[in-house]
């Protein structure tokens, strides 16, 4: 499995995957919807599974003394590292930005504020997008284009959501908006609450594409 893993690294991931990745001090321009940030990293997955698909690596690696259940594993595991650093990343810029910025510069116009609750929001769209994408591409490895434009539909939807929550609820507009170091307890809740939902939602992923995987007769 952990051969599986460093072949997934070095052959299959797109440069935009770590690219992509630097995108989190996008939290430092004013007033931008910062969830897009974690658009990019779908659309890193989109170029990576593009790729492996134009290199033959899908009916590669069913050539390696491999279980078959082991290859979606493998990369779903490689996207959960890469996911799980751009939640990192963006909540310890956000971190920076909150100590190096006045306050009312803090303030996003566009959406929630880089912090805690943003990452959650990110955790969701992760999980969501893992959740349509991966199981409809172990379905049919070659066929990419129509899972990832559905999921980027979905993305942007919630996105959108997002935003007008931010302006129509207290809840978003006032007590998870803002500083970390404001509502601190709230924030962490709203932090937990993605993280959970995220690791639920690739967990399921990870099963239905193993599922479909089994099926699929190369």
């Amino acid at each position: 499995m952990l051969n599986l893993i460093k072949k997934e690294i070095r052959l299959c991931l797109h440069p935009t995957a770590f690219i992509f990745l630097l995108f989190a001090v996008l939290v430092f321009v004013p007033n931008y919807p910062y969830e897009v940030i974690f658009f990019f990293s779908c659309l890193s997955v989109f170029f990576s599974c593009m790729m492996a698909r134009e290199n033959g690596d899908i009916s590669f690696t069913c050539t390696l003394p491999v279980k078959k259940e082991q290859i979606p594993l493998a990369k779903i595991s490689v996207i959960f590292g890469l996911q799980c650093t751009i939640l990192l990343l963006v909540g310890i810029i956000g971190a920076i930005k909150g100590v190096v910025l006045p306050a009312e510069q803090y303030v996003n116009q566009a959406g929630i504020s880089a912090n805690l609750v943003l990452v959650g929001n990110g955790a969701i769209l992760l999980g969501i997008f893992n959740l349509i994408f991966f199981p409809c591409y172990f379905k049919k490895t070659d066929k990419i284009g129509a899972p990832f434009i559905i999921g980027a539909i979905i993305i942007f939807l919630l996105i959108g959501v997002f935003i007008v929550l931010r302006w129509a609820t207290p809840l978003y507009s006032i007590t998870l908006n803002g500083l970390n170091s404001e509502n601190t307890g709230a924030k962490l809740a709203a932090l937990a609450i993605g993280i959970v939902v995220y690791v639920v939602l690739t967990a399921a992923s990870c099963k239905l594409s193993i599922k479909n995987f089994q099926k699929v007769d190369l």
